[in-house]
Formats: structure tokens, C-alpha cells, sequence
């Protein structure tokens, strides 16, 4: 049997395997072969368009992620702490929860035009509600015990938050995070296909006007690749570090 750590390896090599048996089959543009994909893939990197639209598409969702994830754990703290507040406020979040993002990115379009601020803004808006709720959710099960101990000791708030709360939705901001990245890059992709002239979005939506799914599979596969180091080099190391305590 072979070893766990080379499972993923496996898995991966089998999806290409089949990918590439069932494009033999087929045999038409519809479903490119891994080579043609990663071919294209290999050209549009020399010729630089693919890392200038990937560049452009990362700086979004790095400011998009950064604006909701602050937002959205302020707001859902706020909720968490406060039963009034949350009780009036949680009919919007409902309702945010439930309007398409589709129907968010045009409103922001038609609203603020066709700029940068309102694909940024119909981005964050469509993340924020569901950081909110991780997070308001995350604060309810706080341990109680842990609170009053925090004020029989007479801690200022300050450090009653980073070090009694903070610690405790550690897990509930990593979920957000996580899933915020998935959300948030494919919010992003629909925000450049209707309303910018640039980014992965823009390229795909240029492709697909070209019928091109060589060059589709391309741009998806190098932008699945990208949120994949993140998640490895970025978010893996911080979660490591900040459970160091657990055996």
C-alpha cells in the first residue's frame, strides 16, 4: 500500500490518465488533450499574458479578501457579542446571504460604473455576509467560562480579545478564510467578464467568444495552481504556527 502523503499524488496522476483517455476517445476541441492544455498554458506564460492578467486578477482578490474578511469578523463579533444587534440586523444578512451575485455585480456596475471601486465593492459585498455569519456564530460558543474568568482577573478589553477570544475563533476565522478564497476568485472572474477589460476573467470570457477550451483549461488550471501555493505556502504555515500549542 502506498504511503499517505503520496496518496494526493496519485489521485492527481489518476484525474490526468483519464482526462487523457477520455479526450483520445472523443477526440474533438470540445475536450482537449492535458499536452494541448498544457501547452497553451506554457505559451501564453513566455508571451507574458497569462502572468499580466493573472497579476491583475490576484491584486483584486488580495484587496477584495483583505476588505471582507475585516469587515465581515468585525461585524460578526459585533453580532456574536450583542443579541439586540444581531436580532435587527439579521434579516439583512439574510437577505444579502440570498441575492445572487450576479444581480450584486450588475447593481454595482449600474450604480458606480464601469470602475475598479465597484468590482471591488460588488466582490466584498458578496464575501461579507458569509464571513459575518461564520463568525457571529463563532463568538455564540465562546466559553463563558473563560469570559468571567478574564473579569475576575480585571483584563483590559483588549487583552480579553486577543488572548481569550481571539484564540477560541481561531477556527472559525480560518474557515471563512478558506472558504472565502473559493468564493471570492470566482465572484472575481464574473466581476471581469461583465465589466473590465483585463484579468483572468476578461481572458476567459475572450476564449470562450473564441471557442478556445484549450485556452479556458489553461487560464483555470494556472489560476487553480496559484490558490493552491497560497493555501499551502500561506495559509497551511499560519494555521501550523497558531496551533503550535496542540499535541
Amino acid at each position: 500500500m502506498p504511503q499517505a502523503k503520496f496518496l494526493p499524488l496519485i489521485s492527481l496522476a489518476t484525474l490526468i490518465i483519464v482526462w487523457e483517455i477520455i479526450s483520445v476517445v472523443i477526440d474533438s476541441p470540445s475536450l482537449p488533450s492535458p499536452e494541448r492544455v498544457i501547452q497553451v498554458l506554457i505559451e501564453e506564460t513566455i508571451n507574458g499574458t497569462l502572468l499580466s492578467n493573472l497579476g491583475v486578477t490576484l491584486t483584486r482578490l488580495a484587496i477584495s479578501f483583505i476588505i471582507a474578511m475585516l469587515l465581515g469578523s468585525a461585524i460578526g463579533i459585533l453580532l456574536g457579542r450583542r443579541n439586540r444587534l444581531n436580532q435587527f440586523f439579521d434579516g439583512w444578512i439574510i437577505i444579502l446571504l440570498n441575492i445572487p451575485a450576479l444581480v450584486t455585480i450588475i447593481l454595482s456596475y449600474v450604480w458606480f460604473g464601469l470602475v475598479e471601486s465597484a468590482a471591488i465593492l460588488a466582490v466584498v459585498v458578496n464575501k461579507v455576509p458569509n464571513v459575518v455569519v461564520t463568525l457571529r456564530e463563532g463568538t455564540r460558543v465562546l466559553d463563558r467560562n473563560l469570559l468571567e474568568l478574564a473579569e475576575v482577573y480585571q483584563l483590559p478589553r483588549m487583552q480579553t480579545f486577543t488572548d481569550v477570544i481571539c484564540p477560541q475563533l481561531y477556527p472559525f476565522f480560518m474557515t471563512a478564510a478558506r472558504t472565502g478564497l473559493a468564493l471570492i476568485w470566482k465572484i472575481i472572474l464574473v466581476v471581469e467578464m461583465l465589466g473590465r477589460s483585463d484579468g483572468m476573467g476578461y481572458q476567459l470570457h475572450l476564449y470562450f467568444q473564441l471557442f478556445d477550451v484549450a485556452g479556458i483549461l489553461a487560464y483555470t488550471v494556472a489560476f487553480i495552481a496559484v490558490i493552491q501555493l497560497i493555501e499551502l505556502l500561506i495559509l497551511k504555515p499560519i494555521d501550523q504556527h497558531a496551533q503550535r500549542w496542540r499535541r
